[in-house]
Order: structure tokens, then C-alpha cells, then sequence
């Protein structure tokens, strides 16, 4: 080709991209509701012209970029009027919307996940959804709505029953489940033993569980995250809600400081059960009590600052010789900047402390332990035009680990006052997300997050013959701690170890006949704490503890495919997944571990590897005047721990037995088949009825299988572990809300909630024990339940 016209090609196509970049602006701006100024989190922005769109972000901005013309714009949200307005872009816009709410009743039945098409369009995949308005329709024990008791409805979530703490992820342990709320961490999700959790509905604005297709933005965890934003406080005028219920009572005031600019929120919940005990003669008390704070401030149309916080404790106490205390303290700082129509910034000053502690007058001492993490983030969004989005940005948390401080609670008890060895680290990140739709039915979102971690010195490490804390005994083949060989201070400025991996993310989705899709996605994550546990649901006196030179980081490999579809225009939808985990050095522990108060952990953990894959199916009923969702998984959650090959200094080799002969097990928190069915009937203004049915595969277990005599005394030998299971698990549970007809036009408004859980009574296993009958001399086996059948009510108000 001649030179000349060459250069006459690149001049057309320079004039040409110039051209085209004058034609295309940008229309960005907040949406928030009208009657509060909160801002909406994942509002559809829908330019139907183009067949394209956006949805706001976590702070309810949106932006995009498009071919200058004139288009309609329809603004929708679940719960809200929709809006649509003609604009003539010819130049970069800012247009914020207000959007007005559908009804005005107390609690109206939403589900937040949208069901227009451009989500069966999005990549995204395996997220689970809920609005406080549907946590609160949800029939729980003793009527106190409940974010984790509403989570545990939909596929591929699961706890580990009755009373029992957090919650389990496709197969995964407690400990691998990020928590965030306003950002910062929680490290104990539950009040009471599992009986709550520790969010308060009514303070909650946005509830997100990711499953799978984890985006870069997120790390630290490999089974899930569950992230929970606190409402923003009403910057238009001051408001009252509250409720009062069996147990516990809580009251959420919010309103202006300066209107339209800086508001702000408080909210308070105490349970109040324990005060009727002494009526019974019960010496006893067990009680929670919790605060959600928020202040925000307007600066100017690019800048705004948040003040968010959480305070919670429980306390348990048995006739004042045993006094269980702990909870969780968590504050955030964050500054929103807007550098462009097109970058919407966020920084975070996070702090988030966890404490357990323990008196045991008795034994005449007192434990104190607890974990604080220092955390800054620094998130940005660019909206590069109507087909590409980044995220990118870094974070650096600081952690001291507290196992434990001993100390006597009175001179004659004889304890000696010993503070564990404590650890410190540090979890450092960066990372890049793309949303990239690539064509009007292939979407993808890939990207990749770089994590550092640094385990730290500290004032005792101990030393092991052949860098081996944990022994095996080949004539017995079991395991046993070993005994160091020296003790070293290598002190806070040196580092122990650390570790460097690289986690890609991709996911994406391809459209077919206007409303199905197909997605899959790939997740890689890693997760550098450990939660101490050897029972199937935690306790406040599991302790956490970093990786080091002897505990290695959790590894996940995630693949999950699927397919979607609206059906009558959203009026129903479908969702169906497959996935495969695999997680490397996956922690076990040795027969007869203590884990509390142990100062050397490391004799008794031993590195394995877990496995989890299943089915999960989806089908919801989002419109009419009956509302709800069958959700149905099929999974096995397994782990192994493969005996050790050890290289002595000798040049000899050892293979060991490992745990459980090596082979694979259950995993506690295994359940084969999960089914959850929820309904939601609004036969009048006045009358709404709820119901739900959960079945579950009994969770595993161990009993014995056979027993020798010993100086007298029967004892129970075991088999291999987890081979047995618990009978299966089931329940209904019932409620009525009844809205006085009275509400309408007052600004006082109320509802009654009248709730039935377990409604046919039915005495699930918490647990089978086995014991010798005193009148027979024959073994029998007796079963624990948690509860029974339990009514309740609660009265609920806002003004």
C-alpha cells in the first residue's frame, strides 16, 4: 500500500475516533428515596432505546456513557414507583431521581432481587438478596426477625440447627464466610449461642450473600460473603420505629441535623427474658443487648462522609459461677469523592474488635481473650462507557490475635496470672475488576486480586525437632503433641512468615431468547485465619488464629455453572447451579485436641484438604397476591487428612496413617438434601399471612460402636469419624400480620405479628447422647431438643 494513502487512512480513522468521542456523553447522578433521601442500592437505569443500562452502586451512583441523541430513560426498583424521562443528551448530565415508595404500609413483602432482564443479562452469579421488609415476613423462633434465619431458606445455605451459630456455605466451614457490615468485620454473627444474629432489621438498608463468582473486590474468605450496608438515617424529618416482642425489644430513631445534608441514625435492641427467671427459681441469666449508630454529611455534590458503628454484647451466667461475656465493637469512617461524572471513589477507616471472656468463680479465675483488626480500604469505580466498568483498589488490614489472659479473681485462689503468647499479622491486597459486555448477549466479569500476608514476631515461638509440632506414634498409630526443643523471642519487628497468591476471578453470561441465560464462573480465593472449633456449630470460646510457619492458607478453587430464566415476564423466575469446591489445607485437628487455652496450637493442627459439590434450584413467585420461593440443594461437603510424608534429619522417611486412615468424611456441617419452602399470602390491607417448611438430611455425627470395661467403668470406643448421622431434620412454621385498617392517613401506623414455630412439634435432635440405664444396666440412647413448639407475638410501630 502506498504510503499517502496509508497516511490518509490514519488521518480518517484519527478524525473518525474523534468524532465518535464528541458524539457519546455521560448521564450520572444518585437515586434515593423521596420520602428520606436514603440512598438505593442496585436501582436499575434502563435506556430501552439502546437495550442497555446501568445500576447504582453502594452508594445509589450510577453513570453512562452514550451516543448522543434523545432517549427514555426508565428508572425501576422492586417496592418503588417507576420513573421515566425523556432526555436529549448532548452534553454531559447529572440527574439524580427520587423515587416514591408503591404502598405505604408497615411492612411490605419485597424481594429485593430484580427480575428484569438486564439481570439475566449481568455475569454475575450465585448471589443471594433480601430486603429488612422480607427478613421481617420471615416466621422465626420467638417471632424476633432474623437476617441469618432468613438467609438459611435459600439454596445452598445451611446452619447447623437449632440454637446453633452462623451459617455454612455450600459445604463450607463458619470461619470461611466473610461478614461485613458497613465494611468492617464480624467475627460472631450470633447473640445468645446462635439463638439471633446480631443484625438489627430495622437499621439494615441492603442484605448481599455472594456463593460463588466472588468478585475481586473481596477476599480473606473462601466459602462466602455476606455483606450488610446500615441505613443511611432520614435527612428529610425525624422518624420512630420499633417493636416490642416475647424476648427482646428494640427502637431505631432517625432524622436531620441539617436537612437535606447531614443526618443522622441510632438503633437499640436488649432481650429482657432473663428477668422473669427468678420467678421460676432459676439462679441464672442470659441476655443480649446491641447499637447501630450513623451520622452522614453532604459536603457538596462530589463529596460526602459517613460515620457508621455497632456495639453489641451478650452475657450468660450460671449462679454467678460461670459468666460467659462476649461481643462484638466495630467502627467505620468513609469518605465518598467524585472525581468525575465517570470515577466514583470510596475510602474506609475501619476498626473492628472481637472479645470473649470467661469467670469461672469456681475454679477462681478469669480468661480474656479476643481478636482487633485495623483496617484501610481504598475502592474506586470507573465507568468507562455503557459496555465497560472497572473496580479497582487496595486494602491493608492489621490484626492482633489475643489467645487468652489468665487471670486469678481472687488472692487465695491459687491460679498464677499467664498471658498467652499473642500474634500479630498483616493482610495486605490489591485488585482490578472488569465488567466488559461484550456483545448484546455475552457479558463477562474477570479480574484478579494480588494478597500478601505477613505473620509476625512475637515474644515466644517455640522450636520443634524436625520443624514437626505434631508426633505420630507408628505402634499405636495415633497422633500426640510434641515437645519442643527450645523457645525463641524473635520479637514484633522480624517476620515469621509469608505468603504471596495470586486469585482470579472470572464469571460470564450468555442471553438466549430474550429471557434465559447460561453462567458459569470460576473463583480462586484465599483465606489466611483459621477459627478454632471442634464442635459442628462455634461457640464465643473458639479462638482465631493467623497462618504461620506451621498453619497454611486455606486455598479455594470454585467452578459453578447455571442456568437462569424469567418466565411471564418475571412474574416467575428460575434458577438452577451446579458447583465443585475444591479448598487446600483445610485444618484438622488430632484426637483429644484442646484448643482453649493452648499456647501452642500448632501441636495439635494438621493440614488436609476439603471437597463440596452440588446442585441448588431456585424457583420464586415474585408478583400477585401469594409471593414466595421453593429452594431445593443436593450436596456433599467432605474433607480428608492424608497421613505425612516427614524427612527426618537421619535421611529416614515416615508415611503416616492420617486422619481417618486418610480416606474422605463428612464434614459436619454436611447435609445431603436441603429443601426450604416459604410463602407469602396477602389476602387484604388488614390480613397477611407467612409459612415455611425446611427439611433437612440429619447432620453427621458419631457414636460408638462398641465398649470395653476398664477397673469397672464401661467405656465407649468409636469408629471412623462422622459416620453416622443425626435423624432427619423438619419443621412448619406460621404467621399472621394484622395492620389495623386505622393506619391509613395517620402518621401513627402499627402491626401485629403472631407467630408458630415448629408448628406440629416436632422434637429435632440436637444431639444423641448415650448412657447406661440405672434400672435396666443397658445402654441407651437419649435425645436432646432445642425447642419444641413456640408461639409468640410482637408488636411492631413506627411513627
Amino acid at each position: 500500500m502506498p504510503r499517502h494513502y496509508l497516511a490518509l487512512l490514519l488521518a480518517l480513522f484519527g478524525h473518525f475516533f474523534v468524532i465518535h468521542a464528541q458524539e457519546r456523553y455521560t448521564l450520572s447522578g444518585t437515586i434515593s428515596e423521596a420520602s428520606s433521601n436514603e440512598t438505593l442500592i442496585g436501582v436499575t437505569v434502563a435506556i430501552s432505546e439502546l437495550r442497555t443500562g446501568t445500576t447504582t452502586n453502594e452508594y445509589g451512583f450510577y453513570s453512562i456513557t452514550l451516543p448522543e441523541g434523545e432517549y427514555q430513560v426508565i428508572v425501576s426498583y422492586l417496592g418503588f414507583q417507576e420513573v421515566v424521562r425523556t432526555i436529549n443528551l448532548n452534553q454531559n448530565q447529572k440527574l439524580d431521581f427520587k423515587l416514591e415508595e408503591k404502598a405505604e404500609e408497615l411492612a411490605e413483602v419485597v424481594v429485593t432481587d430484580d427480575v428484569e432482564k438486564l439481570d439475566i443479562r449481568k455475569p454475575q452469579m450465585s448471589v443471594t438478596s433480601l430486603s429488612s421488609n422480607t427478613i421481617k415476613q420471615v416466621p422465626v423462633v420467638l417471632g424476633e426477625a432474623d437476617v441469618i434465619k432468613s438467609l438459611v431458606l435459600l439454596p445452598g445455605i445451611t446452619n447447623a440447627g437449632e440454637a446453633s451459630s452462623g451459617f455454612n456455605v455450600r459445604g463450607g466451614a463458619v470461619d470461611q464466610n466473610l461478614i461485613l457490615l458497613d465494611e468492617a468485620i464480624i467475627f460472631n454473627s450470633s447473640h445468645l449461642f446462635g439463638f439471633f444474629s446480631v443484625f438489627n432489621p430495622d437499621a439494615i438498608k441492603d442484605v448481599k450473600l455472594f456463593k460463588g463468582g466472588i468478585p475481586a473486590r473481596y477476599g480473606g474468605r473462601v466459602s462466602s460473603v455476606l455483606e450488610i450496608f446500615q441505613k443511611e438515617g432520614n435527612s428529610k424529618e425525624f422518624k420512630v420505629n420499633g417493636g416490642i416482642g416475647a424476648v427482646a425489644s428494640r427502637l431505631l430513631v432517625e432524622g436531620p441535623i441539617q436537612k437535606d445534608r447531614t443526618a443522622f441514625l441510632i438503633g437499640g435492641r436488649a432481650s429482657y427474658a432473663h428477668l422473669f427467671l427468678p420467678l421460676f427459681d432459676v439462679n441464672s441469666k442470659a441476655y443480649f443487648y446491641d447499637l447501630n449508630t450513623k451520622i452522614n454529611h453532604k459536603i457538596n455534590e462530589n463529596n460526602s462522609v459517613f460515620l457508621s458503628g455497632y456495639f453489641g454484647r451478650d452475657l450468660f451466667n450460671v449462679s454467678e459461677r460461670f459468666v460467659n461475656i462476649y461481643g462484638n465493637a466495630v467502627g467505620n469512617l468513609r469518605w465518598n469523592h467524585l472525581f468525575s461524572d465517570k470515577l466514583f471513589s470510596n475510602l474506609s477507616l475501619i476498626y473492628s474488635d472481637y472479645y470473649y471472656g470467661l469467670e469461672l468463680d469456681f475454679v477462681g479465675f478469669e480468661w480474656n481473650s479476643g481478636i482487633q483488626n485495623f483496617n484501610v480500604k481504598y475502592d474506586l469505580k470507573h465507568y468507562l462507557n455503557d459496555k465497560f466498568q472497572m473496580n479497582y483498589g487496595l486494602n491493608s488490614i492489621y490484626y492482633v490475635f489475643n489467645p487468652g489472659k489468665i487471670v486469678p479473681n481472687s488472692p487465695d485462689s491459687g491460679i498464677v496470672e499467664e498471658q498467652l503468647t499473642k500474634k500479630y499479622a498483616n493482610e495486605n491486597a490489591v485488585y482490578v475488576d472488569l465488567e466488559h459486555q461484550i456483545t448484546e448477549n455475552l457479558s463477562m466479569q474477570y479480574g484478579l486480586r494480588v494478597s500478601q500476608f505477613n505473620r509476625f514476631g512475637q515474644d515466644e515461638f517455640f522450636v520443634y525437632q524436625n520443624n514437626n509440632p505434631v508426633e505420630f506414634d507408628p505402634f499405636t498409630l495415633t497422633y500426640r503433641e510434641a515437645k519442643p526443643i527450645d523457645t525463641i523471642s524473635p520479637g514484633r519487628s522480624g517476620t515469621l512468615k509469608s505468603f504471596f497468591n495470586l486469585e482470579p476471578r472470572v464469571s460470564m453470561s450468555y442471553t438466549f431468547k430474550e429471557n434465559n441465560s447460561i453462567k458459569a464462573s470460576y473463583t480462586r480465593l484465599a483465606q489466611y485465619l483459621h477459627l478454632l472449633s471442634n464442635t459442628s456449630s462455634p461457640t464465643p470460646l473458639d479462638v482465631w488464629t493467623p497462618s504461620g510457619p506451621f498453619v497454611e492458607p486455606q486455598l479455594l478453587d470454585q467452578y459453578a455453572m447455571g442456568y437462569f430464566r424469567n418466565i411471564k415476564n418475571g412474574a416467575y423466575t428460575l434458577e438452577t447451579e451446579v458447583f465443585y469446591k475444591d479448598i487446600q489445607n483445610r485444618i484438622d485437628y488430632i484426637d483429644g485436641a484442646n484448643l482453649i487455652a493452648n499456647n501452642a496450637i500448632e501441636q495439635v493442627i494438621l493440614n488436609g484438604q476439603a471437597r463440596a459439590y452440588g446442585l441448588e434450584l431456585l424457583l420464586r413467585k415474585n408478583e400477585g397476591q401469594f409471593k414466595g420461593w421453593l429452594a431445593y440443594t443436593l450436596s456433599r461437603s467432605e474433607q480428608r487428612t492424608p497421613g505425612r510424608t516427614l524427612n527426618f534429619d537421619s535421611g529416614r522417611s515416615n508415611l503416616e496413617t492420617g486422619i481417618n486412615f486418610g480416606d474422605w468424611y463428612s464434614t459436619p456441617f454436611d447435609k445431603t438434601h436441603d429443601l426450604s419452602l416459604y410463602g407469602s399470602f396477602e389476602l387484604n390491607d388488614k390480613w397477611s399471612f407467612n409459612a415455611n417448611f425446611v427439611y433437612q438430611t440429619g447432620q453427621p455425627t458419631n457414636y460408638p460402636i462398641g465398649q470395653f470395661e476398664f477397673e469397672g467403668v464401661s467405656v465407649p470406643y468409636y469408629g471412623l469419624r462422622n459416620k453416622e448421622r443425626l435423624p432427619d431434620y423438619h419443621r412448619l412454621d406460621i404467621s399472621a400480620i394484622l395492620t389495623p385498617r386505622k393506619n391509613k392517613g395517620r402518621k401513627f401506623q402499627s402491626e401485629w405479628v403472631f407467630s408458630i414455630y415448629n408448628a406440629y412439634n416436632r422434637m429435632n435432635a440436637a444431639s444423641i447422647n448415650f448412657r447406661e440405664n440405672e434400672d435396666t444396666g443397658r445402654n441407651e440412647a437419649v435425645r436432646t431438643s432445642i425447642f419444641g413448639i413456640v408461639p409468640s407475638v410482637t408488636y411492631n410501630f413506627k411513627f
